[in-house]
């Protein structure tokens, strides 16, 4: 393995109300995704599909992040996280692929840490299907400046005998 240097995904997840947001090279967005997706589920795009896969597809479907996987063309990979779901709730499922499984959730976005990686939120909106937004501004907590720099300016020390 090798020691030091950058990790693909490394590091804390994205915060959309994080304090430097606003940084001119932070141009990543977050997507507001729907409380649930309530078109039908795609056809299932691998052969031999199973009763369980059948139930598997149509939960998973039904997801607010299935928006995204329909915009990013995802079926295939959706299709091959249920297959080895269904497998993974077999008795005696070999270990290797109940990490994969672990890994495909999050990758999909099913996991919190995969949302927040992803940059997608679940919002009580069901018009916010895939609506490209901008951070959420902080609140001011009574301040009266609006930048970081405008807050830590110097103030000039008082005068003697004032």
């Amino acid at each position: 393995m090798p020691s030091g240097g950058a990790r693909a995904r490394s590091g804390p997840a994205p915060d959309p109300n994080a304090l430097r947001r606003d940084r001119k090279d932070d141009q990543a967005s977050w997507i507001d995704l729907p409380p649930a997706r309530l078109e039908a589920a795609p056809e299932f795009p691998l052969p031999r599909q199973t009763v369980r896969e059948v139930e598997l597809w149509k939960r998973e479907w039904a997801r607010p992040q299935a928006v995204e996987w329909e915009r990013l063309g995802l079926d295939v990979e959706v299709a091959l996280y249920v297959r080895s779901l269904a497998e993974v709730e077999l008795p005696g499922a070999p270990i290797g692929l109940r990490k994969e499984v672990r890994i495909m959730q999050s990758s999909l976005g099913i996991t919190i840490d995969g949302l927040t990686k992803n940059r997608w939120r679940i919002t009580n909106n069901p018009q916010a299907a895939t609506a490209t937004t901008a951070p959420a501004a902080r609140p001011s907590r009574g301040r009266t400046t609006s930048s970081a720099k405008q807050r830590f300016a110097v103030v000039p020390a008082p005068e003697e005998g004032a």
